[in-house]
């Protein structure tokens, strides 16, 4: 994209704001609804891998090898299977923040302190048990510091889940801009997602640090 003036962006901002703000809403629910689902289903396989040495070993080089299919490729595909609703969006950006989410969950279970494990073996308390009080509490800060990082790339995945086959969103606004060289609302767009990916990244850090604060206090 052409970089127009500063002032030109500003001017758009303000002067397509309802167009931009009924573009974001579609847009940033996306980003929302895929960042947790990546949550739900990463932190289910994250539980899997953690507790199935053989689950373990079957999946992981599978998922580690999934992060090479470029997701330029994947987005066109997946609105095809899905049709041209919000679940190839959904979907999509999922998919691009799984790894993270399953990778730094998988971290945190195993990161639990020996001593609480073997506390609860001593008092004949169960793998659920264990998994359920212990393990799970202290790997959320984790799960919620694998979405963090994910937020880059799922903005990145919204853009080409809306290139590849939407008829709204900031993606989608981007792309007709693109070509009737308005690269000034292509380029307030860009801004718009830039906010919102630094605010939901201070959002999810606090949110972290808090129940990190919380899974301290209760193991004190």
């Amino acid at each position: 994209l052409v970089l127009p003036a500063p002032s030109a962006i500003g001017e758009t901002l303000w002067t397509d704001r309802g167009l931009l703000a009924e573009n974001f809403v579609v847009t940033a629910t996306e980003i929302a609804g895929g960042i947790a689902l990546a949550l739900v289903l990463g932190c289910a396989l994250a539980v899997a891998l953690h507790v199935s040495r053989p689950v373990r070993g079957a999946l992981y080089p599978l998922l580690v090898a999934s992060q090479a299919i470029p997701i330029v490729i994947l987005a066109p595909l997946l609105v095809i299977w899905l049709g041209f609703g919000v679940l190839p969006k959904l979907a999509i950006i999922g998919l691009v923040c799984f790894f993270p989410v399953v990778v730094t969950t998988l971290d945190g279970l195993r990161a639990v302190d020996p001593d609480q494990r073997k506390l609860l073996r001593t008092m004949d308390a169960s793998r659920t048990a264990l998994l359920r009080f212990v393990e799970l509490p202290a790997a959320a800060p984790a799960a919620l510091s694998g979405a963090r990082i994910a937020v880059a790339v799922a903005v990145v995945g919204a853009v080409f889940a809306e290139y590849a086959g939407s008829s709204e969103g900031l993606g989608h606004l981007m792309l007709q801009a693109v070509p009737q060289l308005d690269t000034a609302r292509a380029w307030a767009a860009v801004v718009v997602l830039a906010a919102f990916a630094v605010i939901l990244f201070t959002a999810l850090g606090a949110l972290e640090r808090r129940l990190t604060y919380n899974a301290g206090g209760s193991h004190s």
